[in-house]
């Protein structure tokens, strides 16, 4: 009794070294155990194993189960599990499958977890119908799926673009008498978002409602988040308010979503208000708080205070990002000063960000509408990194300022490089060109456009 209960202790030392991450003293427990009389069993390895495929790797804790079987203790299904679980972090689905062999030459025999574990690599691995199989096996050998059965695979179809298979399963387990989780209708409300299908989430969202479960903030933030993306405003700030009806504490991810609606809507007083309520919550700003804040102090035009922001985050210990300085740029073309915003922009360059992109299209755009059409073009040469937004602006832009020919060699550069430009651009340069006596242009441009549909098609 006494030595059971020693070798109980040793495994809750160890295990508690190991949640630490501190694997070389759970080694030296392990070995000091042995040295006094106090034998590990299977537990005291399968903690190690589990600890070594997490923090270390599948090698390192595959190395473990050679140490089991030296000292005579017999690998259980757990301690497969753990290793299956290693290869699947790692995607590593041949050496999955040779320990897959390896578990049933050993005599061990699969359980659900060793099921769950393979159906999940499967969908990581973008292989869905493979996930499909493993899940019909579970139940053709009558082994009790857990939840966690179920919540992988509708995650994995969801992650994998079968939201219409996903939701099928859901329902087809709920008359099957399968009661879903909390985390399960948080992970189907969060693929049924992340596809733009809005209704059926509110329509899921209110069925967790009425089930019983208390929707937590997050899901209730993805909904919301998904209202804006799809501009259905009204039925995002519908949420808002709920929760806020509801008691729910926001974080700063909440409220910077609502406030980068508003201000998107032009409701920049309502933006402000809102922006006063997160301060008053003790919410701490982060980079991405105070990213929202500049933004609505420039769409106020407000260009003193953001520079006091930028003095505050410098003496918070924070770092401004490329979203900062972009905001800034906007806001300082949007005030007019175009000379402080091209300053800022190479300040920028100074500091060493890899990608300017929204920047400098921002300034571009700008540019050509402040007039100076020519040195948007001299920007536009310099940029080493171009994309579909940068030429369909300046095209735009060339035709608003009737330079049709120039618009068209634009687009016929565009069109070199397989970026795409809005049908409403193309159809002003070919329209602008017969306007202008080019009709010999204007075929060629025409069937040029053709030609690149073809060939992208």
């Amino acid at each position: 009794m006494g030595r059971r209960l020693s070798t109980k202790l040793l495994n809750i030392c160890i295990d508690s070294l190991c949640k630490a991450q501190q694997l070389q003293k759970a080694e030296i427990v392990l070995i000091s155990g042995i040295r006094i009389g106090v034998l590990p069993d299977v537990v005291s390895y399968n903690t190690l194993v589990a600890a070594y495929c997490r923090f270390v790797g599948l090698d390192a804790g595959y190395l473990v189960l050679y140490r089991m079987k030296e000292a005579g203790i017999h690998p259980n299904v757990v301690t497969f599990n753990s290793l299956l679980a290693g290869a699947a972090r790692q995607s590593l689905l041949m050496r999955f499958f040779n320990l897959f062999d390896e578990m049933l030459q050993t005599g061990v025999h699969p359980d659900v977890w060793s099921y769950n574990t393979l159906m999940h690599c499967f969908f990581r691995l973008g292989k869905p119908d493979e996930a499909n199989r493993v899940f019909q096996d579970i139940i053709l050998n009558n082994l009790p799926p857990h939840p966690a059965t179920f919540n992988i695979m509708i995650n994995g179809l969801c992650k994998n673009g079968y939201i219409n298979n996903a939701l099928m399963l859901f329902r087809n387990l709920q008359r099957g008498g399968f009661v879903p989780q909390l985390v399960t209708y948080n992970i189907l409300i969060n693929g049924l978002c992340k596809s733009r299908r809005l209704g059926t989430a509110r329509k899921i969202l209110k069925e967790l409602e009425e089930s019983g479960h208390m929707p937590n903030a997050v899901i209730h933030t993805t909904v919301m988040k998904s209202c804006f993306r799809s501009r259905k405003f009204v039925e995002g700030f519908e949420i808002f308010l709920e929760m806020k009806r509801n008691g729910y504490t926001f974080d700063a991810f909440a409220y910077c979503t609502v406030i980068g609606a508003l201000l998107k809507a032009g409701r920049v007083n309502e933006a402000n208000e809102c922006f006063g309520q997160m301060i008053t919550s003790g919410i701490s700003l982060d980079i991405v708080s105070y990213n929202t804040l500049i933004n609505l102090y420039c769409k106020e035009g407000k260009l003193d205070e953001v520079y006091e922001l930028l003095d505050k985050i410098e003496e918070e210990g924070m770092e401004c990002d490329k979203y900062t300085h972009t905001i800034i740029i906007d806001g300082l073309c949007k005030a007019g000063n175009i000379e402080g915003a091209q300053r800022h922009l190479n300040n920028m360059n100074i500091m060493g960000f890899d990608s300017n992109l929204v920047a400098y299209n921002c300034l571009i755009d700008r540019l050509c509408k402040a007039g100076h059409i020519d040195r948007a073009l001299k920007l536009f040469e310099t940029m080493e990194f171009k994309d579909s937004y940068t030429y369909t602006s300046l095209v735009h832009n060339l035709c608003m300022a009737g330079r049709f020919r120039c618009a068209s060699k634009l687009m016929l550069s565009c069109l070199r490089g397989n970026m795409r430009v809005l049908k409403s651009a193309q159809r002003a340069v070919i329209d602008g060109l017969r306007g202008s006596g080019f009709m010999g242009e204007a075929r060629k441009l025409q069937s040029k456009v053709k030609l690149a549909k073809i060939i992208n098609y």
